[in-house]
């Protein structure tokens, strides 16, 4: 099977997980602000903030802007349920606008018909890979003086109008599952520049106290405070000694991930049946998935019917995502309903993820376009 994606790990990785897990600081020790001093400024911001997971992260954003019961903020269903989860986590509520047909990124004219006094902040989405059209969001934000938070968890190495993603909005928040473009195991960051907001998000992955450990080693003192109510969100130093050594290859594998997509887009480009999403201009994609839409009018092409002939003839495709709105969770307790989104609802119907991976070779990519060409011709 050729899974949709997978981590790439070697030996240099290893070496320096080693290393951390030989030294004397295991958890909030120095190489958590490494990684945070690496990724700030790969990214050209001021601060990161390393936390456990990309989920922990979203949670910290909406902490340190204040979502708060009675609060909205606008998201896009077209995500991974914590976009919105961690608008819940903190009492508010997550308000759904549809996205464009084209991108399946959040589309701003939709986002301005959402906004209510109650509207405190704007989550975008950048979907597959690819920044969303943050001059035209942030302009709305300015104008009714909202936050703008970028869920960049797929962007990585991606740039919007010669900007990284990372630096584009008021919060950015990346992920480092196995399968983004770097990873630590489990783990997340958000990057700002904002020292108020970093440091409140400092305080909220570690209980809301004041000191961690390695602080108060370095002052000679073991008293703390607790100031704040928080959660357990820290990540290990080994794990940031390993996202440190992977961010040393981003690069490189950013530039595979494109030869990957270029050899689809020219794969595809005769097969009506086959329509790739559609790529900005002004963009450079991170391709962290690579999405088509199935377009056949015959059930024997459908989507559900193609992904199953792909998974059987070892073809590890994936969807992403069903629409958060039409989750079960979201329909009986914030009162979702199917027609609330309808271009992410139509796309969902048919779109797939493909393998997409830095180490994919060109044999088993060759073998997943013709197979996927022969099923739908």
């Amino acid at each position: 099977m050729i899974p949709y994606g997978r981590q790439s790990v070697d030996q240099n990785d290893i070496d320096a997980v080693t290393e951390v897990l030989r030294s004397d600081w295991l958890t909030t020790g120095p190489r958590v602000t490494e990684f945070e001093r690496a990724l700030a400024d790969f990214v050209g911001a001021a601060y990161a903030v390393a936390v456990s997971s990309g989920t922990a992260a979203l949670h910290c954003a909406m902490h340190a802007v204040g979502i708060a019961p009675g609060v909205e903020v606008i998201v896009p269903p077209i995500t991974f349920a914590a976009t919105a989860n961690c608008v819940l986590y903190q009492g508010g509520t997550p308000v759904f606008t549809d996205v464009d047909s084209g991108t399946l990124l959040i589309d701003p004219l939709q986002v301005e018909k959402k906004i209510t006094p109650r509207t405190k902040a704007v989550i975008a989405v950048d979907y597959a890979g690819q920044p969303c059209d943050y001059d035209a969001l942030k302009a709305l934000c300015t104008r009714y003086g909202l936050t703008l938070v970028a869920d960049s968890c797929h962007a990585l190495g991606a740039k919007y109008k010669g900007r990284s993603a990372g630096s584009l909005a008021d919060l950015n928040v990346f992920s480092f599952h196995p399968v983004k473009h770097i990873t630590t195991g489990e783990g997340g960051a958000i990057i700002t520049n904002d020292p108020e907001l970093a440091a409140k998000m400092r305080l909220f992955r570690n209980h809301g106290i004041s000191t961690d450990h390695h602080q108060r080693e370095l002052q000679g003192s073991w008293y703390y405070e607790m100031v704040d109510l928080g959660y357990n969100y820290r990540i290990t130093d080994f794990q940031c000694s390993l996202g440190i050594s992977q961010l040393s290859k981003l690069a490189k594998w950013i530039e595979r991930r494109h030869e990957i997509a270029q050899t689809y887009d020219s794969a595809f480009a005769a097969q009506p049946s086959i329509c790739p999403l559609e790529v900005r201009s002004d963009v450079y994609h991170a391709y962290h998935l690579y999405v088509v839409r199935v377009q056949s009018a015959r059930a024997d092409r459908e989507r559900d019917t193609v992904f199953v002939k792909l998974r059987n003839r070892g073809i590890g495709v994936n969807v992403h995502y069903i629409p958060v709105h039409l989750h079960p969770y979201y329909q009986s307790r914030i009162g979702t309903h199917t027609g609330l989104c309808p271009v992410a609802e139509e796309a969902y119907g048919k779109i797939l993820s493909l393998p997409m991976f830095p180490t994919l070779t060109d044999d088993e990519l060759t073998r997943v376009t013709s197979t996927f060409v022969e099923i739908l011709s």
